[in-house]
Formats: structure tokens, C-alpha cells, sequence
């Protein structure tokens, strides 16, 4: 039985780093499983699209997808967009079996590959007691969204930290200067901003300059191409494999 093959959907970006920092994930992902073909596709701003995507697999006779989104909470993207186009493939293409996976986030692997930017950012063991870390999201106005991000918040208090507080680009309040702000008013001595972001781009761009403009001590890289995230696109594939009825392939 061949494997399914790995459609990983990204937003897309007007900024070109965006796309670049995607397609080096999904490479990751390629040399983490050799025996998985790896595909990507953008909802907008970048190509390929998932229409032309799934009629490339369908034509060259693959006969299962998983759809993968690479986004880190269940909003609209990934309750409303993302559906929505699967289904219109589905019609079109009705000899492709299309899965759509769960949404990345949460999961412990995010939460190591922001302890893994926040060191590379400079923050050692010793620093974190006297240390606050403001959780810098993209911002969404769906509720379920903004409640996993207060939820990872309220888990990362419990690794240490003096004091954890969730932000966000847009959307949604605290912006990450007010965050950063109010911790310092609180008597935090020092402030480490992290991304909860997996690309940089415009919103990613807006926490470093909030975190800037209120004089956080520490800003940490967006999650990147980090190896634990490609862990983590290989763990949500298996996950829809077994819903399946599939086997997982070894890693």
C-alpha cells in the first residue's frame, strides 16, 4: 500500500521570507521520513495553490492526501477556509481521497521549540525564575484560539518563569509592548518576548517592534524550520493516518 501523501497547507505571505521558511520545514520534514512525499501549498499570496496542488497529485494518480494546516490553533482558517477548499477539491477530484489533519497546536513539541529559540535568543536555566515571558501571538478573533494561547501561557508559568503573560499582533489584547509594559510595572526585572509564530511576516514583524519599543531584554526568533516542529507535522500526519485506518509509517 503506497502512503499517503503529505499536503502541508501554509496561509502565504506577501513577505518572501515567509514562503522560504516554510518550504525549508517541509524539507525538514522530507529528510526526517525519506519514504513520504512531502507537498506544499498557500491559501493566498504564494503559489502553488491547494486547488492546483491536489489536481497535480490527482493526475499523476495518487489516490490519498492528507491535508496538513500549518497553522497553531483551530480559527477560521482552519474551521472555515481550509474545509472549504477541500471540499470543492473533493467534488472535482471524487478518485482522491482528501483528509484534512488536526491543527498543530497544542502540543508540548511547540512548547520545546520555544524554549529552543528563547536559548538561541540567549536566555539561560539561571535566568528564568527572575524572568517574565510574554507570549507573543499572531492574535485571532476566534475564542477557542484565544483561549488555547491563555491556556499555554498558564502552562509555561508553571516551567519557571516569574511571570508569563499572552499578547497579541492583532485581533485581540494585550498588544506585546502593553504586555512587556505591564510586566515591568509588576516589578519584572527582565523580559523575554517569544513568537508564537511559525513564519516571520508582517505580524511577526509588529511583535518585534512592540517588544522593541517597550524594552523587552530578550526577543526570540519565530519557530521556524526548528526540528521539533517537524516532529510535530510527522506526529499530526500519523494521527489522521490512524483515523484512517493506516498504519504509521516508522520514522
Amino acid at each position: 500500500m503506497s502512503h499517503p501523501v503529505l499536503l502541508v497547507i501554509a496561509h502565504g505571505s506577501r513577505d518572501p521570507r515567509h514562503a522560504a521558511t516554510v518550504h525549508a520545514l517541509t524539507q525538514r520534514v522530507r529528510a526526517a521520513r525519506p519514504g513520504l512525499r512531502v507537498e506544499t501549498a498557500f491559501l493566498e499570496f504564494n503559489a502553488p495553490s491547494v486547488p492546483r496542488v491536489l489536481e497535480r497529485l490527482a493526475a499523476e494518480g495518487a489516490d490519498e492526501v492528507i491535508a496538513l494546516p500549518l497553522l497553531l490553533t483551530r480559527a477560521f482558517h482552519a474551521k472555515t477556509d481550509i474545509p472549504s477548499v477541500l471540499r470543492e477539491a473533493r467534488a472535482r477530484l471524487p478518485r482522491l481521497h482528501i483528509r484534512q489533519a488536526d491543527v498543530l497546536g497544542p502540543s508540548p513539541l511547540l512548547n520545546a521549540t520555544l524554549g529552543r529559540r528563547l536559548r538561541e535568543a540567549g536566555v539561560r536555566p539561571g535566568d528564568i525564575p527572575r524572568t517574565g515571558l510574554v507570549l507573543a501571538s499572531a492574535g485571532s478573533t476566534d475564542p477557542e484560539a484565544i483561549a488555547v494561547i491563555a491556556e499555554i501561557a498558564r502552562e509555561l508559568r508553571h516551567t519557571g518563569w516569574c511571570a508569563v503573560r499572552p499578547a497579541f499582533a492583532s485581533a485581540s489584547l494585550p498588544r506585546t509592548e502593553d504586555a512587556v509594559r505591564a510586566l515591568r510595572a509588576e516589578g519584572v526585572d527582565r523580559v523575554a518576548v517569544a513568537p508564537y509564530v511559525i513564519a516571520p511576516g508582517r505580524l511577526p514583524d509588529r511583535i518585534a517592534a512592540g517588544a522593541e519599543a517597550a524594552g523587552a531584554d530578550v526577543l526570540a526568533d519565530v519557530l521556524g524550520p526548528a526540528p521539533e516542529l517537524a516532529r510535530l507535522l510527522l506526529e499530526r500526519y500519523d494521527e489522521a493516518r490512524v483515523l484512517t485506518g493506516a498504519s504509521s509509517l516508522s520514522a
